[in-house]
């Protein structure tokens, strides 16, 4: 349907955006435990894991607010601020998993630790999805659904077009 200021965007529906979301936050997710590993080498594992979430955040917000949710523009500082939040619980449920993984398993090889780390990333990630879907980014939506002004069909530029209204015919008494 048009409307006053264009042709509307199709809203993401629920598989999409969740599709949209596995692709970027997942890429980058998967990026980062690579970026983990690697810098783990040369600093304790919890800080690099720590600089490492930071800016995956800043990058994977960036990321949503683009592509994922629809809203086609840079993420505001509040959505920054609100991603911030949930990253940060992301970030302690990998921490816990890697500390737990540490206390049962003597000398965990790379692998494990990968496997451990990625499906923590995995659950932390489920969760995240819904924290930026309903709150942080549902914001967009409702202002995107405002924006947009219908117009009535007999108003619409296009009907007045096609259908010219003879006015002298209108006037005329019969």
């Amino acid at each position: 349907m048009e409307t006053a200021q264009g042709p509307r965007r199709a809203s993401p529906g629920g598989f999409g955006t969740f599709a949209r979301f596995v692709l970027c936050g997942g890429g980058v997710g998967l990026a980062s435990s690579f970026a983990v590993a690697a810098l783990a080498s040369w600093i304790p594992w919890i800080l690099a894991n720590a600089l490492i979430t930071a800016g995956s955040t800043l990058l994977a917000t960036e990321l949503h607010a683009r592509f994922t949710f629809g809203a086609g523009e840079r993420a505001s500082w509040r959505q920054h601020a609100q991603s911030a939040g949930s990253a940060a619980a992301a970030y302690a449920v990998t921490c816990v998993a890697m500390l737990t993984l540490q206390q049962l398993v003597a000398a965990p090889g790379a692998a494990l630790g990968q496997v451990v780390y990625l499906s923590a990333s995995a659950l932390a990630g489920v969760a995240r999805f819904a924290v930026l879907r309903l709150v942080v980014f549902a914001r967009n939506r409702s202002r995107a659904a405002a924006a947009v002004h219908t117009v009535h069909p007999l108003h619409a530029p296009e009907v007045r077009a096609a259908a010219p209204i003879d006015r002298a015919v209108l006037c005329r008494t019969a």
